[in-house]
């Protein structure tokens, strides 16, 4: 039976960086990449923030980024040393309540919405755990535990399959292309821009303008 779950109740991690440089993947100049990195996470947190069915939501993120994330309404925690994503979201988690639906979210989908995130965590709901795939259809972009459900994360190349393998059940029909649609390539940031892009990211291209017309037809 598909848990019930009452309005505001889903605690969300956002792990908003990792060991490897910011978005090494991404084929842009290094000034550019750093800023679009700090833009895609603040665009997830603020969709995070906004959705309907979100209760709380922490970042896990380093020490100088702590004011930003709180301005956005969201509660921010120091990364563990040395910074890895896995220590990140582990920490993430250990603060949250095992009684309440908990999710882990990726930090960098910046054509993610509120409205968007609460149709993937509504159809979540009714598994006891359950992962959503990227737009690669190999890693993951959200994981979600109901309550009392114990997360077992594995982020990282190939995650989507180690999830499932964990018991983790797929979501594969009626998830928002938005909550799939990371960003590590040139090529995922001209897929999340014809989706529409959050505030942040949109202002972050507005300032590269003769990179963003020779890439981002949008622009």
């Amino acid at each position: 039976m598909p848990d019930r779950v009452s309005a505001r109740a889903w605690q969300i991690v956002i792990p908003a960086r990792g060991v490897a440089p910011a978005k090494s993947r991404l084929d842009v100049p290094t000034e550019l990449r750093s800023r679009l990195a700090r833009a895609f996470s603040l665009d997830t947190v603020g969709a995070a923030v906004s959705a309907a069915s979100v209760a709380r939501v922490t970042v896990v993120t380093a020490a100088g980024a702590i004011d930003v994330f709180e301005r956005l309404g969201a509660q921010a925690l120091v990364e563990p040393q040395p910074p890895s994503l896995a220590a990140a979201i582990d920490a993430g988690l250990a603060a949250c309540n095992l009684d309440t639906p908990r999710a882990v979210l990726l930090g960098d989908i910046p054509s993610l919405t509120g409205e968007a995130l609460d149709v993937a965590l509504a159809l979540a709901a009714r598994h006891p755990r359950a992962v959503v795939g990227d737009a690669d259809g190999t890693g993951t972009t959200l994981l979600t535990a109901m309550r009392g459900q114990a997360h077992t994360p594995a982020f990282g190349g190939g995650s989507l399959a180690r999830h499932i393998g964990l018991g983790y059940t797929p979501l594969t029909t009626g998830v928002p292309e938005r909550v799939r649609a990371d960003v590590d390539t040139v090529e995922a940031l001209v897929h999340a821009a014809a989706l529409g892009l959050g505030a942040e990211t949109s202002a972050v291209l507005d300032s590269a303008p003769e990179w963003s017309r020779g890439h981002i037809p949008e622009i």
